[in-house]
């Protein structure tokens, strides 16, 4: 075996492994940003009030206290112990922030392991067959989801299980309830917990699957989730007086709805939270489209297979890190730009601190990444590694 085959082969083994890392890189805390202040004791919050971002959703990052000083039989949530804080200065919820982003990054990374597959292939006939069938299967996927009836089901547990999370303490009382004190929200969380086990069993409710006890146990959490949120969607109707729009449970409904109560949570302006809501619906139909887009444009230069597409295929998931710093480091400004008026405290526009510890007010900030950066920038090391290797261009000769 000549040394052009021995490249050949480590760079192919290269991105095998990098294929197989995007499943824990889609379900790992990529970030993390925790609060402390003298109110959010050591004993009782060792790393503050901490909050994991994942690509499927954010997440409570506190745990129980390991200390004899302090007896905790229960763990606080602290996305929404952070949202509680947030909403005094006007910042909106954390689940305002990239609701589509969440959404289709699933369907992204699928997008990913079909163009990672294709550079595996040599023969530019057998390219073409595997993105053409690899693209028109995640599309469909992602049509179901989003647009479909019952599309939910198409999602990830772990991503609806967020989504669930983030309806906030008094998901199941009165939207125009006042925020729940943090006794009131704990109270709130056992019923809650009570509520969504007897939800687990109701078989009334359609949730796009069937739900009879087998169906059910095969299901698990997402059938929990998609109940959960079934029924949220159904009691705010109720409550609006729309109770005439019925519940299609897909990836569209469910973010212009969810969107549009996480923004109203604590500030509930319909002159300003409309537009936003409105703005939000147009984005998501956009991503779809450019999603597509971008994979005819992949198959149509797939035709001509050259060396900067051959290396586009991997060069192009690469940037995977630098992706989520910039996506991550526009919503801070976002949220440190766009504060609601109607917050009980008055504070300038703000850049929060994207890496490293910062001070607002009393609080110190600290945000770092976690393991599942690490693991992306592993990730995109492989593939530029992969691309060195494999400089050679793709051609019609490997037809033969």
């Amino acid at each position: 075996m000549n040394g052009t085959g021995k490249r050949t082969i480590i760079s192919s083994a290269l991105v095998i492994i990098a294929i197989c890392l995007l499943l824990p890189i889609y379900n790992a805390p990529v970030w993390w940003v925790s609060l402390e202040a003298p109110n959010y004791p050591k004993e009782s919050f060792p790393d503050g009030v901490k909050i994991l971002f994942h690509f499927n959703g954010v997440f409570s990052g506190c745990e129980l206290p390991d200390s004899e000083e302090v007896t905790e039989n229960e763990v606080l949530d602290c996305v929404h112990e952070m949202d509680t804080i947030n909403h005094y200065v006007g910042m909106y919820p954390i689940a305002a922030g990239g609701p589509l982003e969440l959404f289709f990054s699933l369907f992204l990374v699928a997008m990913v392991v079909v163009m990672l597959v294709a550079f595996l292939v040599r023969r530019t006939l057998a390219r073409i067959l595997v993105m053409a069938v690899g693209f028109t299967a995640v599309v469909a996927w992602m049509a179901l989801a989003y647009y479909g009836e019952g599309g939910l089901r198409f999602h990830s547990a772990r991503y609806l299980e967020g989504r669930v999370t983030s309806l906030g303490e008094d998901a199941s009382d009165d939207a125009e309830a006042e925020p729940l004190s943090p006794g009131e929200a704990m109270i709130a969380r056992l019923k809650a917990s009570l509520a969504e086990s007897d939800a687990a069993v109701d078989t009334e409710v359609d949730t796009g699957v069937d739900t009879d006890v087998e169906q059910a146990e095969k299901i698990g959490e997402k059938a929990k989730s998609i109940t959960t949120l079934q029924k949220a969607f159904e009691e705010d109707r109720t409550r609006q007086g729309t109770s005439g729009q019925t519940w299609q449970g897909n990836g569209s409904q469910l973010l212009t709805w969810h969107y549009e109560r996480s923004l109203g949570r604590y500030f509930r302006d319909q002159d300003v939270l409309g537009p936003m809501v409105a703005g939000m619906v147009r984005a998501g139909n956009l991503l779809f489209g450019g999603i597509l887009l971008i994979m005819v444009l992949l198959l149509v230069t797939a035709r001509k297979p050259q060396g900067l597409f051959n290396n586009l295929l991997l060069l192009a998931p690469a940037g995977l890190p630098l992706y989520f710093v910039i996506e991550y480091s526009a919503w801070l400004w976002w949220y440190g730009h766009n504060m609601n008026e109607m917050g009980a405290f008055t504070l300038k526009a703000f850049m929060p601190t994207v890496f490293g510890q910062g001070k607002v007010a009393q609080f110190t900030t600290n945000s770092y990444p976690a393991y599942g950066f690490w693991l992306m920038v592993f990730f995109a090391a492989l593939l530029v590694a992969a691309v060195l290797l494999r400089r050679e261009p793709l051609s019609d000769e490997d037809d033969e």
